[in-house]
């Protein structure tokens, strides 16, 4: 059972994987820390997701493919929306938490009926 600081203030031990990624994500070379931002804000705007496993998984291919000399966009491709997209794919969020309580909720006072 969750004590009460992490009821009001959340997982404090995912706020500390955060913020070391973000001071990872600072020593990025210019160009991947610039696209890393711009698709940290687009995902946190349009996908809903709760937790911060695919920006890891993002700034590990992004340091390796820094660290190989590779363009920024060889890595996500020029659709970089799309990348994003695939990304976040299969995780789990707010949507589909708020999804499955409508329907849990709707068919109980229904009684699964749906009459």
């Amino acid at each position: 059972m969750p004590n009460i600081i992490e009821i009001v203030t959340g997982d404090l031990s995912e706020k500390k994987r955060w913020r070391e990624l973000q001071k990872r994500a600072k020593s990025l070379p210019a160009d991947y820390r610039t696209a890393y931002e711009e698709i940290q804000k687009y995902v946190w705007t349009t996908s809903g997701i709760e937790t911060i496993r695919p920006f890891e998984a993002l700034l590990d291919l992004f340091e390796e493919g820094a660290a190989n000399g590779r363009a920024v966009l060889d890595i996500t491709g020029t659709d970089v929306a799309a990348f994003a997209d695939d990304l976040v794919h299969g995780e789990k969020g707010y949507f589909e938490k708020k999804r499955t309580s409508l329907n849990q909720s709707l068919a109980a006072k229904l009684g699964g009926t749906g009459r």
